[in-house]
């Protein structure tokens, strides 16, 4: 998820369980929800933003699923229109991690 988000891009949720090796998941896996959560939860403590809005579905609205929502009131923040918040927290982690393409956590 780092390199891409050095990178700007994001992820689908059906790249990133192809991607993953040491454990399977599928992209709906309720354990693959709970990684991307405690990822999020960690990443944004250090300062760096909700790093798993960069991981969207493949078809549809191309957005993070509800869990990311849910999860980012869970921490704090406050929004009413999901679309802007995603796409300011999008913006956020971009500039984070393009601004550094060498670091590594």
């Amino acid at each position: 998820m780092i390199k891409r988000a050095q990178k700007r891009g994001m992820i689908t949720y059906t790249e990133l369980t192809n991607a993953i090796s040491a454990i399977r998941f599928q992209p709906d896996d309720f354990d693959l929800a709970n990684l991307l959560d405690e990822i999020s939860t960690e990443e944004n403590a250090a300062g760096r933003g909700m790093l798993t809005v960069i991981v969207v579905h493949k078809k549809g609205d191309m957005e993070p699923g509800a869990g990311f929502y849910e999860l980012a009131r869970d921490l704090g923040k406050s929004f009413t229109e999901q679309v802007a918040f995603w796409v300011k927290e999008l913006h956020a982690v971009h500039d984070t991690w393009s601004n550094n393409p060498n670091k590594v956590i």
